[in-house]
């Protein structure tokens, strides 16, 4: 299904791409990491390094068990994200609005049904 092969391809690119950031510019995401966490630059690498590993991992024979893995990770990360909607210390590091932060949580759940539609192997023939 090329629809499906469209999205494994866009996934694999944006997953390491987001993820490298992760290890170019951490202060970008430790600023959204929920206070109540602890060792947030660590979870800053740590979320960067499998956003890395599980993007390629979609374009490897391994992909089901990849996309799975994106969709904990998405999960895992999603307090970040209402943490953003929810702080103004956290908008202000970012500079970006209240608004613009709540607009970025349904793209969560998009991403999870993205990753998803990759755990759908087709038994014949390997889409």
């Amino acid at each position: 299904m090329l629809f499906k092969k469209g999205i494994r391809y866009v996934l694999s690119i944006f997953f390491p791409l987001v993820g490298i950031t992760h290890f170019t510019n951490p202060s970008f995401f430790v600023a959204i990491v929920p206070p109540i966490l602890p060792w947030p630059l660590g979870l800053v690498y740590i979320s960067g390094f499998f956003e890395i590993l599980l993007g390629i991992g979609l374009l490897t024979p391994y992909r089901k068990q990849a996309a799975y893995g994106l969709i904990l990770l998405l999960i895992a990360v999603f307090p970040a994200n209402i943490y953003l909607a929810i702080s103004p210390t956290a908008q202000e590091a970012l500079e970006t609005s209240q608004t613009l932060a709540m607009v970025r949580l349904p793209f969560q759940f998009l991403f999870i049904w993205m990753a998803y539609l990759q755990t759908k192997v087709n038994k014949t023939i390997q889409s």
